[in-house]
């Protein structure tokens, strides 16, 4: 690893994995030993959103949103390489790559087969931008990215749940399903958990660097509030698992049924895309900034249209919530990776 690009994590970063382990076991052991206090956080819901799960997130993306140099956001944007690969990847080579693990693996389990469908659909419009910080991506393209691949989330995402999940199954010989969802729906998630945050750090910049300068903003005001991540992190991790935690301990062997074609799509994503990225000649923040641009996902509106429109205790919802549960751990294996690889 370059010692350019490969700055050694922090003591917390370092050590994020643990860290991301003893959530996870709090979540689960609160979820399947304190029914009561899972009761308590489902009050905090309105429709599908989960009110802790959404202010962990936006606490979440808050600092790295406010690192971005928005005034230099046109330089991504010219970047008509970069853009094109970036569609290519979250477009194309994601959805058909979880589709056809999605009818390989859960095979007898149709609900799963959609749920999977469904992650893979979902582009990653929030966690990215935590994992594109922590291996030292470039900021300015993944706001940039993230910000494009959000743009067709809205325009696409209701024409690619019909094909994937009610056309294409049946070519087949599987049982397609209808999935109902409008455009102001998946419009909605994304202004919840890109565009407030989105707001916020663009807002934070402008005005500080105008009132103290951009030197006190960089070296003094980011550093104070860049653990917020992490904290947000793992309290939404907690969050999460603590949610689900009675059903994980139920049904293990489901969980694993569901694990395993995730665990296959993480990281062949990302290998693909990184690859991808180095061939095209991009730098390293560059190229790991389209890595986990390709291989993260919109867990969010994946859980909510799958709740929305097969219920919460559906297999369908159960696959999507088991989403973000594995891609956490194996996203912050994929950090070191990427460090390690370049």
């Amino acid at each position: 690893m370059s010692e350019k690009v490969g700055k050694r994590l922090s003591f917390l970063d370092r050590y994020l994995t643990l860290w991301i382990f003893v959530a996870m076991a709090v979540g689960i052991g609160s979820g399947f030993l304190f029914p009561n206090f899972v009761s308590v956080l489902n009050e905090f819901q309105v429709g599908t959103t989960s009110i802790p799960i959404a202010i962990g997130l936006i606490l979440m993306m808050y600092p790295p949103l406010a690192k971005v140099r928005y005034e230099e956001l046109g330089r991504v944007f010219r970047d008509g390489k970069i853009l094109g690969l970036s569609l290519v990847q979250n477009w194309v080579i994601g959805p058909i790559l979880m589709f056809i693990l999605a009818i390989v693996f859960p095979q007898g389990y149709p609900e799963y087969m959609v749920g999977l469908i469904m992650i893979g659909l979902a582009r990653c419009i929030a966690m990215v931008i935590v994992w594109n910080d922590l291996c030292k991506g470039d900021t300015e393209y993944a706001a940039g990215l993230v910000a494009f691949n959000s743009i067709f989330q809205v325009l696409f995402y209701s024409i690619y749940t019909y094909f994937f999940i009610t056309v294409l199954p049946g070519w087949f010989g599987l049982q397609g399903m209808v999935v109902d969802i409008t455009i102001v729906e998946v419009a909605k998630s994304v202004f919840i958990y890109l565009g407030i945050p989105f707001i916020a750090g663009m807002i934070t910049r402008y005005t500080l660097v105008k009132s103290k300068g951009r030197e006190w903003y960089e070296k003094v005001f980011i550093p104070k509030i860049s653990p917020i991540t992490l904290v947000a992190l793992l309290f939404t991790i907690i969050v999460m698992f603590s949610l689900k935690g009675e059903v994980i301990v139920a049904l293990p062997l489901d969980v694993v049924r569901i694990a395993i074609p995730l665990l296959i799509y993480f990281v062949v994503m990302f290998l693909i895309s990184f690859w991808m990225g180095k061939k095209a000649g991009a730098n390293y923040p560059v190229t790991s900034t389209l890595a986990f641009t390709a291989s993260s996902n919109n867990f969010e509106l994946a859980i909510a249209v799958a709740v929305g429109v097969f219920g919460i205790h559906s297999g369908a919802a159960f696959a999507a919530v088991i989403g973000p549960l594995v891609e956490v751990p194996v996203m912050i294996a994929l950090v070191n990776l990427a460090l390690w690889l370049w």
